[in-house]
């Protein structure tokens, strides 16, 4: 593909490999919703990556970014490719005792100016996370990069963010999930939930 990437070709891709899911999900923010965006199977292929990286770090290119920062797990591989193509470290923030944290070695250090880059947007709650451990350690966060905004725009960062493909997908709090109401199996495909073999809420 030459050009910019429209929404319309970011959808486009996911559709061709199998990763827009329907049925009833379990999603990593704990809603559930009939949609999911399996982007693992999106990123099984470099040359996706690349290309849908390479839209992100245009936009971002004109900004004085030191460090990028993803969350685990799937975040990785965009945070490396963003890394790569603006020519910046790239770092993850893994998870420990519910929290955001920096291992390995990796640091961010006072005045940085940092980008977080991030795969699936629902509520916002793993940016947030590394957002906060940023800010902890010092750094600034100048933008957030997102394949998919699940909120349509919704959710307000408080920073500069630029997404791939917005989309005004439902999801439901368990309670009030009709879902769970019809006995329609809860699929947990994502990162924080194993499994999930009933219908009620996050375990």
């Amino acid at each position: 593909m030459l050009g910019k990437t429209t929404d319309l070709d970011v959808l486009e891709i996911f559709r061709d490999c199998g990763a827009l899911l329907e049925g009833h999900f379990l999603l990593s923010s704990g809603r559930h919703s009939p949609t999911y965006f399996e982007k693992a199977q999106v990123l099984q292929f470099p040359a996706h990556v690349q290309h849908l990286c390479a839209e992100l770090a245009r936009r971002f290119r004109p900004e004085l970014i030191s460090v990028v920062v993803s969350p685990t797990t799937p975040g990785i591989l965009l945070g490396y490719e963003m890394g790569r193509q603006l020519d910046r470290r790239a770092i993850f923030a893994e998870r420990e005792e519910g929290k955001r944290v920096l291992r390995r070695g990796f640091h961010i250090t006072e005045g940085e100016a940092v980008l977080v880059v991030d795969d699936i947007q629902t509520t916002g709650l793993s940016v947030r996370e590394v957002m906060e451990l940023v800010r902890e350690q010092g750094g600034e966060v100048v933008g957030v990069a997102l394949l998919v905004d699940r909120s349509n725009g919704a959710v307000d960062l408080g920073v500069r963010t630029e997404v791939l493909l917005k989309m005004d997908v439902v999801s439901w709090e368990p309670a009030e999930c009709p879902l769970c109401k019809e006995g329609v199996p809860l699929e947990a495909p994502g990162s924080r939930h194993l499994s999930a073999s009933h219908s009620g809420g996050p375990r």
